[in-house]
């Protein structure tokens, strides 16, 4: 199993980007999280196979619908501990 730590950054926020990102995870069956930071950008942990993690990171670079995206600051890295789903994370 391969990690990802993404860091998104461009108009992603309030554009349905977590809920793309949430649908094509488990399009590819992959674990992990998606939320935004107070930054403007969108953090992204994906867990899984590494051709899957590679075809999901096209996804992120493309983008939702309303979303325009910059750029994706792409990090492998092990995984320390195992999600068992993929999931939005909401600020409080």
């Amino acid at each position: 199993m391969s990690e990802i730590y993404c860091i998104v950054s461009g108009r992603v926020q309030m554009m349905m980007f977590r809920d793309f990102t949430l649908r094509k995870a488990g399009a590819l069956g992959l674990k992990g999280s998606v939320r935004n930071l107070k930054n403007g950008t969108v953090e992204v942990i994906a867990q899984g196979e590494k051709e899957k993690l590679e075809a999901f990171i096209k996804y992120l670079n493309k983008g939702s619908l309303l979303s325009h995206v910059d750029n994706v600051e792409v990090t492998w890295r092990e995984t320390k501990s195992v999600f068992d789903r993929f999931y939005i994370v909401y600020s409080r």
